[in-house]
């Protein structure tokens, strides 16, 4: 790969690179680069007379940014809202608004990371309570969405996609129990951390195999054979490996700021 030297109108003599050879570097098709430019993620590039784009090492960090800013899969609660900020703060050279929205960034990953892993204590708690012998509850699906603090469309929603069966009575209303309260409680507290349905009900169908089950492996590992595997059936991981993606990007918009 050959590179070029380039003076910017700027008066900065530095190495440059074509569409395709930053395509190259970046691993991604120079059409791409193009939308980058198009939508603003990166600085536009200078053009030379014969129209050529200039690319520079500038802008082969900003592409990296964009790509670590763009692998998280997470969208919860704003994070992906963010992380786009983040890539055109960048473009638009507002380097020290980019530097202190990724430390916003990790703040929040972490915050989810923690209440990801609340849930699960959440869990190991009422399950170590399942076998408590307490006097027999009978509520009706209204009484149960408001106990729960949920809507009985909800309850609907987690009923239709499996993840509890609720017994009927004679009349055909919907009655529930104990063990029906306990297994929404863990629903409930799942939910509200982001697991996905297939992720829960995964979980789920392990406690119920009567197996000695890892609460945080089995709800944060999908089965080899599932299609269509998203962030939240990976959860815990992927909060992980998003939050070490935005550290690489606190180094990068850093070492943008100091050089460039």
């Amino acid at each position: 790969m050959t590179e070029c030297q380039y003076t910017s109108s700027g008066g900065k003599t530095m190495n440059t690179y074509t569409t395709k050879q930053v395509a190259e570097i970046i691993g991604i098709h120079p059409n791409t680069v193009r939308l980058y430019e198009q939508i603003g993620f990166i600085q536009k590039p200078e053009r030379l007379k014969n129209g050529y784009r200039v690319f520079t090492e500038l802008h082969v960090k900003q592409m990296r940014l964009v790509r670590l800013a763009l692998r998280g899969e997470i969208l919860q609660n704003g994070l992906r809202k963010i992380a786009v900020k983040i890539i055109k703060e960048s473009a638009n050279y507002e380097f020290d608004k980019a530097i202190t929205d990724t430390q916003k960034y990790l703040q929040m990953l972490q915050t989810e990371i923690l209440n990801a892993n609340e849930a699960i204590e959440i869990v190991k708690n009422i399950l170590s309570k399942t076998d408590i012998a307490g006097e027999e509850i009978v509520y009706t699906r209204k009484q149960t969405a408001d106990y729960l603090g949920v809507t009985t469309d909800t309850l609907r929603n987690w009923e239709l996609n499996g993840l509890i069966s609720i017994k009927r009575r004679d009349n055909g209303y919907r009655v529930y129990k104990n063990e029906d309260i306990n297994r929404l409680k863990i629903i409930r507290s799942l939910r509200c951390a982001n697991y996905s349905l297939t992720s829960i009900l995964r979980l789920l169908s392990d406690l119920s195999s009567g197996k000695t089950v890892d609460i945080k492996q089995s709800i944060d590992t999908p089965r080899e054979m599932t299609d269509n595997i998203s962030a939240c059936d990976r959860l815990l991981t992927s909060l992980i490996n998003t939050k070490h993606d935005a550290k690489e990007m606190l180094s990068i918009l850093t070492n943008i700021k100091e050089n460039f």
